[in-house]
């Protein structure tokens, strides 16, 4: 991949974009310190299920992603982001170092529902206002930019734990209860955060009224094609912890899963940003179609190897998958989305993909426990590639930021 020029570097990209970058490096290094381990605490410390673990990640997801559609259409609809922003990363903040007073799996439910309750309150006004500071022709820089720095966190946080860890084994607890320390440092740094351009003074006493209710019918018909096309392939695609699992069954060591997690998410943030230049450049259609069809290689992989060589290798690879994905999905929907609607738009975007790792998560554990692992990796393999045909089809070649140059 060619290098940035510099009108395309990162080291221009507005101050906000900036400040939201560091906020998700520092609630990711909090998360992801528990989530990469929380599979091994659920099963081996509290006793759960996989199916129990499949539906703490599918409901807390659920819960997060239908919040979106509502925090979203709030915002737009009284022109108030950076407020709810706020107030769904101090809910996260406070929620989730409580991880490590759970004595049974249920009570690990609510914490993460209520955690991703949070989530889901500040994720679609953050996006929206970064489409705010991003130009058309800037949108996958800048949302690959943001997730780069998102899954920064994401390689902090699990060193942080591994490290913890061999110095004090099995202090699960203690370490949970420690990730208060970042999230209130992400709290704190959104104070210096504007709010979003759009969102100034009005000039008028008329202007100052509310703008009308927002349907759903006036969605582009392309964005509504895309949103279809996506719920397909979501319902393939189950939470992360699944892998995690798996991995845990063939490594046995939580650090070793610790580090691996670490790496994988070092390949994601060190391709975030190059992925959402790319797709820039060849139009985002081609950039998903190829991160959709390397998530079905993945799973392939998963279903089908057993060392844990092999499983390592793939896990890497899917790191690939998200870094071609996660910028350019959210730049298309900032593309296609009218600028008054782009608040509710990603929280529909969001909304489909946490209805479907509901379902999927939920239906993949059952199948695991039924049918084992490689069956259920191999339907969402399946479902992948089912899903990218029907992007290539029904999606037009000039939908995204080329189209609006």
């Amino acid at each position: 991949m060619e290098p940035l020029d510099d009108q395309r570097s990162i080291w221009t990209l507005p101050r906000p974009v900036w400040l939201l970058g560091w906020v998700s490096l520092f609630t990711d290094s909090a998360s992801e310190a528990i989530y990469a381990i929380l599979p091994f605490f659920l099963t081996r410390v509290l006793g759960a299920t996989v199916v129990s673990v499949g539906i703490i990640e599918g409901a807390a997801e659920a819960a997060n992603s239908l919040l979106k559609v509502a925090s979203g259409y709030f915002s737009d609809r009284f022109r108030l982001k950076r407020p709810v922003v706020l107030a769904g990363y101090a809910i996260s903040s406070v929620i989730r170092p409580l991880t490590g007073l759970a004595t049974i799996w249920e009570e690990v439910l609510a914490i993460r529902f209520v955690d991703r309750i949070g989530k889901g309150i500040r994720g679609a006004p953050r996006d929206a206002m970064l489409a705010s500071w991003a130009r058309p022709e800037t949108r996958g820089r800048v949302y690959g930019f943001h997730r780069a720095m998102d899954n920064t966190g994401a390689v902090v946080g699990p060193l942080f734990a591994a490290a913890f860890l061999l110095v004090f084994p099995e202090r699960y607890r203690e370490l949970f209860g420690m990730t208060v320390i970042p999230g209130a440092m992400a709290v704190a740094l959104l104070l210096w955060l504007p709010e979003t351009p759009a969102a100034g003074r009005p000039a008028s006493p008329a202007a100052a009224d509310p703008p009308p209710p927002i349907r759903l019918g006036d969605l582009p018909r392309p964005l509504a094609v895309f949103l279809a096309i996506l719920a397909l392939f979501t319902l393939g695609n189950s939470t992360d912890a699944f892998l995690l699992l798996r991995l845990t069954d063939v490594e046995g060591s939580p650090i070793t899963v610790l580090l691996l997690w670490a790496g994988f998410n070092a390949v994601k943030a060190a391709l975030a940003t190059p992925g959402g230049v790319l797709s820039d450049r060849l139009g985002r259609r081609r950039v998903i179609a190829a991160g959709w069809l390397m998530y079905a290689v993945v799973y392939a992989g998963f279903a089908f190897s057993r060392s844990g060589l092999a499983l390592t290798g793939w896990f890497f690879v899917y790191g690939l998958y998200y870094a071609l994905t996660e910028g350019a999905e959210r730049a298309l929907m900032a593309d296609l989305a009218p600028a008054s609607m782009r608040g509710t738009v990603f929280g529909l975007y969001n909304a489909v993909l946490g209805i479907g790792s509901l379902v999927a998560s939920v239906v993949f554990g059952v199948i695991w426990k039924l049918a084992g692992a490689p069956v259920a990796f191999g339907v969402g393999a399946i479902l992948a590639v089912v899903s990218t045909l029907l992007l290539l089809v029904f999606v037009l070649p000039g939908a995204g930021a080329r189209e609006e140059r």
